[in-house]
């Protein structure tokens, strides 16, 4: 009888622990309207304001066609994200700017946000990822 209480109550425990792991869904990042096909994307998810534009939740490195790119971020947690991007023209890993500190190369950010005499904003960035979801975002 001991024998089958704690088969019931590991089949339980299981079914629920089952139930209580995290949502995660896929992010469909479409970039378009780039200088060239010359170089790669690099492209970050982050998930935190302090965050933004510093530390990546998630990255990835893409290859342009067309002047444009797709990329998928799989099983992200759901939650608040910003994504941002930039062409990195010359693969240098890096985002190369003139003595005033304004970008040579193209870079974008969710929901197209810009800045105004700096960079994008994260509360001008952030979306809801609630399920798997595509996003474009255009030069």
């Amino acid at each position: 009888m001991k024998n089958l209480i704690f088969t019931i109550v590991i089949i339980l425990t299981s079914i629920l622990g089952t139930n209580a792991q995290e949502e995660t869904f896929n992010l469909t990042v479409n970039i378009s309207g780039l200088n060239s096909d010359k170089g790669t994307l690099l492209i970050g998810v982050y998930n935190k304001k302090e965050d933004f534009l510093h530390k990546q939740f998630k990255g990835d490195i893409s290859k342009i066609e067309n002047k444009k790119s797709v990329v998928i971020f799989k099983n992200l947690p759901k939650g608040e994200y910003a994504v941002s991007f930039v062409h990195d023209e010359n693969d240098n890993k890096k985002m190369d700017t003139n003595f005033l500190g304004i970008p040579k190369e193209d870079y974008g950010c969710s929901n197209n946000a810009t800045g105004f005499m700096g960079p994008p904003k994260y509360e001008d960035a952030k979306f809801m990822l609630e399920e798997n979801k595509s996003i474009h975002i255009k030069i």
